[in-house]
């Protein structure tokens, strides 16, 4: 998974239902014919000048995700979820789109129209978010902003006493930024919207911990330790004062509020049983198709991908049972389920163990990256621990894009919470989705691109960079990475998983099943952990149709690739195949099927044998 952190915490406030960016970047681009002999015409000058508009407006709303793409001048501020900030937001959108469809699309140059279309697609992205209105009601474990608050400290610059006056006021921002989600949740309980139990006793858990530590423990206390050797020594007192100050007097008591209010207030309110899905709530059912198209950019109903997921899971335990007869000498699902998840040799004996794997499997990776990718990436990345304090509430593992001034390299987070918990067969697909040739490879290009509108660098389709990562687990095994059966066990393992999702998200969100018929499908028809399927679970009743993204992207890109094959005969280069799909960012899969097909009608066909 990636993060930003699904693509990312792009929303500041809202990370986990951020990856909903739905964005149009494309391979039939600058390269086009006659694209370079075109002269710039006041419509492309317009477009140039109303993407920037758009990149500018994206940024202030979300200050967080601006500190972590470089834009320092927003290090003071927070996403503004006030009623008047939210109808600000609305209204600038409405603008942005009212002055996108006053361009005339056929007036473009081919390169043009691509970004005509990702600017559509972002702000009907923005559109969707607000008919959800999910403000007002997301409670959010996995990836919430009283997480952001407490990461944003490792991308947050401290080399002048103006980034130290920032920090301070940001810092104290934050509490009143807590008190107006308070506030909105309250609004969302008198409309009768409110979080699922699960996610709002996670979060209640989350927070009871962090608050049993005294606060000089706290990342945003850190700040007041730093040397600063640089500064002057009055600069440096004041500005350690004012970061105990915030600490002390003002983010600790509003983390505290902030529990209180989850445990006293909502969690009686909450949604349990089979009322846990968006189905239940007002609007819910509009709401959830509108997260499907926005997700994963296709017109699929709810029905059809729950049909799709349940057709997938045939095919992946054929495969599974197969391994299964080599490895473990049964092709009884139940019966190769039970010997994985008990088996103390398939877990991790300790936490160092897991960080050791993924960095053997990353170098495995990166050795061989010339014979399949033209244009590799430039920036480096590096493998950490999920923080304590998040950990026990983690996914198993997400990404973290780097800096695009090169500041802060790819970060790829393993939890190593409990190793005695996770499959050992596990880690080496865990790794390839995550870092090479998964989200790292992918994130690092779409930001290195050259001559690309900002926005179409560090935005995206969640289907797209989902659907790419876990077609990059299939890829490694062409790749030669994974070292044996059993690890080809945990490929075909995650692969159930993800096929999975798309008939227990769907399950939950439009057919109203309870969370525990949740579970049971997930304990019967995949390989996971006992606790990574209640963790998993957790997360797509929290983030609905995030899920799907995954596996519909994945296909759509294998079957591109099929086409390119089918068409290419012998002029088929697996390497230039993966430049032009990323050639140009994160595409939507309409977006991608038409660079694909773009490109196959330049290109000579060889006839096959």
């Amino acid at each position: 998974m990636t993060s930003t952190r699904e693509i990312g915490r792009l929303r500041g406030g809202l990370p986990g239902w951020c990856a909903v960016l739905v964005v149009v970047a494309g391979g039939v681009t600058a390269c086009g014919e006659g694209a370079a002999d075109t002269a710039e015409t006041p419509v492309q000058s317009d477009l140039s000048a109303l993407s920037d508009r758009f990149w500018d407006a994206y940024l202030a709303w979300n200050p967080l995700q601006a500190t972590y793409l470089g834009a320092h001048r927003l290090d003071d501020r927070v996403r503004d979820i006030s009623p008047s900030g939210r109808n600000n937001r609305r209204r600038e959108v409405r603008a942005l789109v009212d002055a996108l469809a006053a361009i005339d699309f056929s007036s473009l140059p081919p390169d043009e129209r691509l970004t005509h279309l990702a600017l559509d697609h972002q702000l009907k992205g923005e559109i969707a978010q607000q008919t959800c209105d999910l403000e007002v009601w997301v409670v959010d474990h996995r990836e919430g902003f009283q997480l952001d608050f407490l990461n944003i400290v490792g991308a947050q610059p401290l080399d002048t006493p103006v980034d130290g006056e920032r920090m301070i006021r940001r810092w104290n921002a934050f509490a009143d930024y807590i008190d107006d989600y308070i506030s909105n949740l309250r609004t969302g309980l008198e409309t009768g919207r409110v979080a699922a139990r699960t996610s709002v006793n996670r979060t209640i858990v989350q927070l009871d911990a962090l608050l049993e530590r005294p606060v000089e423990e706290w990342p945003i206390y850190a700040p007041a330790g730093t040397r600063l050797d640089a500064w002057p020594e009055g600069t440096r007192h004041d500005f350690r004062a004012g970061i105990r100050e915030a600490a002390t007097d003002r983010i600790r008591p509003a983390y505290a509020r902030l529990r209180d209010f989850l445990r006293d207030e909502l969690y009686p309110h909450s949604r349990t049983s089979g009322k846990i899905g968006l189905s239940s709530l007002p609007g819910g059912r509009a709401c959830y198709e509108a997260l499907i198209r926005d997700l994963t950019t296709l017109d699929l109903s709810p029905d059809e991908i729950h049909h799709q997921g349940l057709a997938e899971l045939e095919g992946i335990h054929e495969e599974l049972r197969a391994l299964g007869a080599r490895v473990l000498g049964t092709t009884d699902l139940a019966e190769m389920q039970e010997r994985l998840r008990s088996d103390p040799e398939m877990f991790f004996r300790w936490p160092g163990e897991i960080v050791q794997l993924a960095e053997e499997a990353y170098s495995r990776a990166t050795a061989v990256m010339p014979e399949w990718f033209g244009t590799p990436p430039q920036t480096g990345m590096v493998i950490r621990p999920i923080p304590l304090y998040e950990a026990p509430q983690s996914v198993l593992a997400y990404y973290r894009e780097p800096a695009p001034d090169g500041s802060r390299p790819g970060t790829y987070y393993v939890n190593t919470y409990r190793p005695e918990i996770r499959p050992r067969y596990q880690a080496d697909v865990l790794s390839f989705h995550e870092a090479i040739p998964g989200h790292h490879l992918q994130t690092a290009i779409a930001q290195e691109v050259t001559g690309l509108p900002e926005f179409r660098k560090h935005l995206g389709s969640v289907a797209f960079v989902e659907g790419w990562a876990l077609y990059a687990e299939r890829l490694a095994e062409e790749m030669g990475l994974y070292a044996d059966d059993l690890s080809r066990i945990g490929l075909a393992s995650y692969d159930a998983w993800r096929a999975s999702r798309l008939v227990v998200d769907t399950g939950i969100h439009a057919f109203g099943w309870t969370r525990e018929q949740a579970i049971e499908f997930v304990r019967e028809n995949t390989l996971l952990a006992e606790v990574n399927i209640e963790n998993e679970v957790d997360r797509y009743i929290t983030s609905p149709a995030q899920a799907l993204a995954y596996k519909l992207g994945q296909l759509e890109i294998s079957r591109l690739r099929a086409k390119a094959e089918a068409e290419l005969g012998e002029a088929f280069s697996i390497a230039e195949f993966h430049d032009r799909v990323l050639e140009n960012g994160a595409l939507s899969l309409p977006a991608l099927g038409h660079a694909i097909d773009s490109w196959l009608v330049r290109l000579p066909v060889s006839s096959p044998q």
